[in-house]
């Protein structure tokens, strides 16, 4: 099987902080060709949400993106299109990843998905980009989103919408580069 999924998720804080999820982009990449296609693109609720969610601590994305409250609380329950979700995770024998794979898979693990796992984007991009340590950390940082795809593309003008699909479509440019390159492996 030449193609691998990608997917993204768009919370509004931490699970540890009791976040929830607001959207999910899933994509199919042809890891052979480059080819992209959005499988599952959707603004979810889950249930407790409320405005309190768009606070502070809670609510990053309704700070960083255009995505609104009131889509949130008009759109599907998770739990409605979650048969959905997991049939396109289901769909990727060869696997699924994500940028920053802990946090992504934290939260849809914690709420029953399953999921074929492979090589964290993020991670593996890492020692590419050999960015200087930040903090405590030993090592390169993790590079974010932006700095990983300027990086490997060498397009300086994308600026990450934080919204699930298009999230996911360039993470997507950014695996397929990474496995041109030999790093990304599976």
């Amino acid at each position: 099987m030449n193609t691998i999924g990608i997917v993204d998720i768009e919370t509004t804080g931490f699970l540890n902080q009791g976040g929830k999820i607001v959207e999910i982009g899933i994509v199919e990449l042809d890891i052979t060709n480059g080819q992209k296609r959005v499988l599952f693109d959707s603004v979810v609720q889950e249930d407790g949400m409320s405005e309190l969610h768009t606070m502070y601590p809670m609510g990053w994305i309704f700070q960083n993106s255009d995505l609104k409250y009131e889509e949130v609380v008009k759109a599907p329950n998770l739990e409605e299109v979650k048969a959905e979700i997991q049939g396109v995770f289901d769909s990727f024998f060869t696997g699924i990843t994500a940028f920053n794979k802990a946090f992504d898979f934290g939260f849809l693990r914690s709420r029953g998905f399953r999921i074929a796992e492979l090589p964290c984007i993020m991670e593996t991009a890492t020692p590419v980009l050999n960015l200087p340590s930040k903090g405590n950390r030993r090592g390169p940082k993790y590079p974010n989103v932006e700095e990983a795809y300027h990086y490997l593309t060498g397009n300086k003008a994308f600026i990450e919408s934080h919204r699930a699909a298009d999230d996911a479509l360039h993470e997507a440019d950014i695996a397929y580069e990474l496995y041109k390159r030999g790093d990304f492996r599976f």
